[in-house]
């Protein structure tokens, strides 16, 4: 299974676009979003072509392959507009035998991980800064942002196949980090 995997769009459709042209690039069998997807929130300045209204259109265009997780960002009046489910707070997923917490990164962190799960990978968006990095019995992956990257990093979305996963350049889909996730 090929998974591509991003976060914080924040409403900009112009980098929804960019996101849209990596899917068909990638071809991959799912999109998991990490949330924050409309809203740009009061702490980051408005991206660029924030336009929610052609992100919504974009994203409910791809409706039956994505798996999305709830952002601080992302509220009630949201999920009037999407047609896929956004509320959940985490998604358990078992990508080909590697066990998947997938989750915004507001609430469980590194730091903080969830409790009593199970899990290969803590997977989360949030910071807008994209890692991939061992810790304690379990791999710490975050994609970064498509729309408003921090820490000098690039606009950026991870892709999960074969127990692979690769961080990519949200324009080029070149691989600046990769990982296999069944080595430790």
């Amino acid at each position: 299974m090929k998974i591509l995997i991003a976060s914080d769009i924040h409403g900009s459709a112009k980098y929804c676009e960019q996101l849209l042209d990596a899917w068909h690039r990638e071809a991959p069998d799912r999109l998991l979003l990490l949330g924050d997807l409309l809203y740009h929130g009061p702490r980051n300045a408005l991206p660029a072509d924030y336009d929610t209204r052609r992100t919504i259109e974009i994203l409910n265009s791809l409706k039956s392959v994505i798996t999305a997780v709830r952002g601080n960002c992302d509220a009630e009046v949201d999920q009037m507009v999407l047609d896929f489910p956004i509320m959940n707070e985490y998604e358990q997923i078992d990508a080909d035998g590697i066990r998947i917490f997938a989750t915004h990164g507001h609430h469980y962190t590194p730091q903080t991980p969830p409790p009593f799960v199970e899990m290969d990978v803590l997977l989360t968006g949030h910071t807008h800064i994209p890692v991939i990095q061992e810790c304690d019995g379990f791999f710490y992956v975050n994609p970064g942002s498509t729309s408003i990257p921090k820490n000098g990093s690039d606009h950026s979305y991870a892709i999960l196949e074969n127990g692979i996963m690769t961080l990519r350049h949200l324009d080029s889909g070149e691989i600046y980090s990769e990982k296999n996730l069944r080595k430790r």
